[in-house]
């Protein structure tokens, strides 16, 4: 025990489970890292499929089975009215309110898509847009109770 006389010793032990704001946080950053790798693909021009396991039954014997797939993935960014290239962030199907009455971020061009991206992530993780996406899952859940 000689070794452990050097080290601070605590009682702190890990969380069983995450808070659910804070795996709301973490859905959408994954999604964002999804359409940075997207919009770096398009850049580079390129072709972006992540690959994502999908369970089928197989015909003959009649066992499931995982087999890999490509995974769709679509861009959030879009040409508005204007002729700027804007982008609305999404969590689940519903378009996030970024401030009162706003659901997009104008995007200069397609080489700024990438930074603004970051931004949002980062924006995402501080805990800025947890009402906004408590607001979308609540929307979304309630879909699935009508």
């Amino acid at each position: 025990m000689t070794g452990l006389t050097g080290l601070k010793l605590t009682a702190a032990q890990k969380p069983t489970q995450m808070p659910p704001v804070q795996q709301r946080r973490n859905k959408l950053a994954k999604r964002l890292w999804e359409q940075m790798e997207l919009a770096k693909a398009q850049q580079a021009g390129t072709h972006y499929a992540p690959i994502k396991f999908r369970s089928v039954k197989d015909e003959t014997t009649g066992l499931r089975k995982q087999v890999e797939m490509n995974k769709r993935v679509k861009a959030w960014w879009f040409v508005a009215d204007n002729g700027k290239l804007s982008l609305s962030v999404r969590y689940g199907t519903k378009v996030l309110e970024l401030a009162k009455g706003k659901f997009a971020v104008e995007v200069g061009t397609d080489k700024d898509l990438v930074s603004v991206l970051e931004v949002i992530k980062t924006v995402v993780l501080a805990g800025e847009l947890d009402t906004a996406i408590e607001n979308a899952a609540n929307k979304l859940r309630d879909g699935f109770r009508g």
